[in-house]
């Protein structure tokens, strides 16, 4: 934990600092966390929606963090849980076939994506993936986490972590041999 960290803290836990440090909170984190979201949602404004979401439960829950973890590891741990959570609720809006054939096709149309094709694809196949799977390998290949950084914010082993991220990356392959 470094020493801005320690004392953003101990800004969060004094009730007279608290608001003001949660404002700094917000600015230091808001870029780092819109792209963890953004690669688990995809659109801007979802992840908009997602990231506000995730600062409205770290100020609910300010009073029991305790600093056992970095700042931004907690933090993480909420958007990405936000994260999966807005995906599980899109997922039992739609139906199947809008969700199987609606990634690329929705990546293309927003106004704020701007890869090509072979991005959008590669966004449809890290979407089918599993929950688990496609979280581990977005942190991995688009945030460049480290497997024990990972494993702190997921709680399981980087053992686990490993092998999962092999199979998705096995898994994206199968799907563009598919689409070739």
């Amino acid at each position: 934990m470094n020493i801005d960290d320690k004392l953003l803290i101990e800004q969060l836990t004094n009730p007279k600092t608290q608001r003001r440090a949660f404002e700094q909170v917000v600015r230091l984190y808001s870029e780092q966390l819109y792209w963890q979201v953004r690669h688990i949602v995809l659109t801007h404004e979802d992840s908009n929606d997602v990231l506000q979401n995730t600062f409205i439960k770290a100020w609910q829950a300010i009073d029991s963090f305790h600093g056992d973890s970095k700042l931004i590891t907690w933090l993480s741990r909420i958007a990405i849980n936000e994260s999966l959570d807005f995906l599980r609720r899109q997922k039992n809006a739609l139906s199947t076939d809008d969700v199987d054939t609606g990634v690329a096709n929705q990546l293309m149309a927003d106004d704020y994506f701007d890869g090509n094709e072979a991005e959008a694809l590669l966004q449809e196949a890290i979407a089918r993936l599993p929950d688990v799977q496609r979280t581990v390998f977005q942190l991995r290949y688009f945030d460049d986490m480290k497997y024990s950084d990972i494993s702190q914010l997921l709680n399981t082993s980087e053992g686990a972590l490993k092998a999962s991220y092999h199979i998705a990356v096995k898994k994206i392959a199968e799907f563009f041999k598919a689409h070739d």
